[in-house]
């Protein structure tokens, strides 16, 4: 998610109300530890774009009837995933990047072993002649 995403601008009654929940069910969420809001300097909660993205992935796990722990190890498989599936990119990516750089330092003038035995054997049956 990019950082606008992330800029928490909505107070918790227009937040409830986008989402179509009752501020109170926010707290809770909030107390279960599945929304994390960002707090002003004097306590009051501001939600994100990526809360309200989490918001409707607890909704849509809630409808299919997980209980909120069920939610909130869910979602947080679902962080160490993304996680996962990002190192591995990342991996792949320096492997392809490590593995093209070894073909670059083959030297192009050295001959193939299987050429390099016929001539060998080659020059060793003109010499006896």
């Amino acid at each position: 998610m990019n950082e606008r995403q992330h800029h928490a601008v909505y107070v918790i009654s227009v937040f409830a109300e986008l989402a179509g929940v009752h501020p109170q069910t926010l707290r809770n969420y909030e107390r279960s530890g599945l929304l994390n809001p960002q707090r002003t300097s004097g306590g009051s909660r501001r939600f994100s774009e990526a809360d309200l993205a989490a918001l409707r992935r607890i909704q849509e796990l809630t409808n299919d009837g997980v209980n909120l722990e069920g939610v909130r190890r869910i979602m947080a498989l679902e962080i160490q995933l993304a996680q996962a599936r990002e190192q591995l990119a990342t991996l792949a990516s320096e492997s392809r990047s490590h593995v093209e750089a070894t073909h670059r330092q083959y030297r192009r003038d050295l001959v193939p072993v299987q050429n390099s035995i016929a001539l060998f054997i080659e020059a060793q049956r003109r010499r006896r002649s």
